[in-house]
């Protein structure tokens, strides 16, 4: 395995490792932090957070290697920001009426939405491995949901943890768009917008924290488990894609059953139980996706960061550079046959 495809692995790991801290954590924050309001704090944290890390990567590094947003990604920057508003929402009243455990597993739905949005409409091709991980992840999502299998009630709030996945399978494609650009600038604008629109929402609703240790540990939580994050998702997306990013970003939710499992020592059930063996099949097909055939690259121009040893980028320099970089460039249409993920440069037809 060529080493950008293990290091986009590794950060989408690493960005669902940083996740699953959350629904445990803010399980517990909830009990002084009223649900949207948790939510604006998240983010707000988010913001923060990487706004630090901007500054301290503009002080020591002088050259620019990263493309900045432009007005060209204006509808996916509004659409990130809004969808982000929603989800988190969503989700902190889910936990308010249903375990951690189970809001860390449901949250897995996301790769289903990710993947059926990514292929109806940014047209990403799915392997039959994939749609296999698909069909075992959506029949464990139900099995979550059902409250009463005898009644075929289902659960309250398990509705709204799948109602932020859906919030979140359209962001992830919205954000897969801005991957090619600044990953910190859209993480400060993810996380100052989402987290000030869902402030001025939980303002409206009239909700109030007055317990600065738990806002602090909202903040520094939303740091890690929303900053950095949505950092490595988004580098991870690059060089594979949004399908492909979710399914390996799928080990979040059972790191996060295993921690909620641990702080609230809650027992497991036999649905739960279920759930979860059917869930680690379909994360193991999802992962084991590959793709290989042979496809051709129109003209393009564009800008982003990339490096010269890819493959897909032989224009020549005045000067020589070497390592990350940024400008306007174009490709030459090509043909060619290679293993190859839903980068910015394999988004064709099948």
């Amino acid at each position: 395995m060529e080493n950008k495809q293990c290091k986009a692995i590794f950060f989408s790991i690493l960005a669902a490792a940083l996740y699953a801290i959350s629904s445990p954590i803010s399980k517990l924050l909830l009990k002084e932090i009223p649900p949207t309001l948790m939510a604006s704090f998240l983010y707000i944290g988010a913001g923060l957070g990487v706004s630090i890390i901007d500054l301290i990567m503009h002080k020591r590094y002088k050259g620019k290697t990263e493309a900045g947003l432009t007005k060209q990604e204006l509808p996916y920057t509004i659409g990130m920001v809004a969808l982000d508003v929603a989800a988190p929402i969503f989700l902190m009243i889910g936990l308010t009426t249903t375990s951690a455990a189970n809001v860390s597993l449901l949250n897995n739905f996301e790769i289903v939405v990710t993947s059926l949005i990514a292929l109806v409409i940014f047209k990403e091709p799915i392997g039959k491995r994939l749609w296999g991980a698909i069909f075992l992840i959506t029949i464990s999502s139900i099995i979550l949901s059902v409250e009463d299998a005898s009644s075929f009630s289902f659960s309250f709030g398990s509705i709204f943890v799948l109602l932020a996945c859906i919030c979140w399978g359209l962001e992830n494609n919205c954000t897969r768009k801005l991957s090619v650009k600044d990953p910190l600038q859209v993480v400060i604008i993810k996380g100052f917008g989402s987290g000030t629109g869902s402030l001025l929402i939980a303002l409206t609703l009239g909700e109030k924290a007055n317990n600065i240790y738990y806002i602090m540990a909202a903040l520094i939580l939303g740091c890690f488990a929303y900053g950095l994050s949505i950092l490595f998702y988004i580098y991870a997306q690059r060089d594979l894609g949004a399908a492909k990013t979710s399914a390996y970003y799928a080990i979040s939710p059972f790191i996060g059953a295993g921690l909620s499992l641990i702080i609230f020592r809650e027992i497991p059930t036999l649905s739960f139980v279920i759930a979860l063996f059917i869930m680690i099949i379909g994360m193991y097909f999802a992962s084991i996706e590959e793709h290989n055939h042979k496809h051709h690259h129109i003209a393009i121009t564009h800008e982003h960061s990339h490096s010269h040893d890819d493959g897909h980028h032989n224009h020549i320099h005045n000067e020589t550079i070497i390592g990350k970089h940024t400008h306007i460039h174009t490709h030459e249409e090509c043909t060619h046959s290679h293993k190859h993920n839903q980068d910015i440069h394999h988004i064709h037809a099948h």
